[in-house]
């Protein structure tokens, strides 16, 4: 990585710091985008150059791990099922407690589920984002018109073993104890997805 993309990522992040910081001391509606600049140390206009809106300051780097979830698929062995695939990508995923699939005690992804919570406008765009997510994962199971309705199940799955997974961290348990339970859970939802997916190839 050169320089020149070094600072801007280390841009990014201090202005994603610097939002986070004020939304935890005072909750994401009462800060203005103004005030995060002058935390980063920014111009506003700089703000909006990495992030078009304020909830993006919040949710691109929760949207750039989920958005591996499509990508996924590029992964599959030679005759493996996309139901063997989303199985062995999402147990890989939980053992390295990724945040994308829900079991992360990380602070700033701690921060992250609270502010959430907090702030239905967050809540919103999330659920376009799962929609998006969802469309992009039958684009990447290819053209078969069985694509579509394999992608809902997988991507379901994936979605109700992460909320069960942030439920739990959010109840106070940590990745690791947590984490027992979670590949109970996963294994138990794989194999419903195995039923209803067969040897499905795409």
């Amino acid at each position: 990585m050169g320089l020149r993309e070094r600072k801007k990522l280390e841009t990014r992040q201090a202005i994603h710091d610097a939002a986070m910081e004020l939304f935890g001391e005072r909750g994401f509606d009462e800060v203005s985008v103004v005030e995060i600049a002058a935390r980063a140390k920014v111009s506003k206009m700089t703000v909006f150059n990495y992030f078009p809106t304020k909830e993006d300051i919040v949710l691109a780097p929760m949207e750039d791990d989920l958005g591996e979830i499509p990508a996924l698929m590029s992964d599959r062995l030679p005759g493996e099922s996309v139901a063997a695939t989303a199985r062995r990508q999402f147990l890989d995923a939980l053992a390295r407690h990724a945040p994308e699939t829900g079991l992360c005690d990380r602070p700033e992804f701690l921060r992250l589920l609270n502010l959430m919570r907090r702030t239905p406008s967050l809540a919103a765009r999330m659920l376009l984002f799962h929609v998006k997510a969802e469309g992009r994962l039958a684009t990447a199971l290819g053209e078969d018109e069985r694509a579509p309705y394999a992608a809902s199940m997988i991507y379901g799955l994936w979605r109700t073993l992460q909320t069960q997974n942030t439920t739990r961290i959010y109840l106070g348990q940590s990745a690791e104890q947590a984490y027992p339970a979670a590949v109970g859970a996963a294994e138990k939802g794989f194999a419903v997805l195995a039923d209803g997916l067969g040897d499905y190839l795409a």
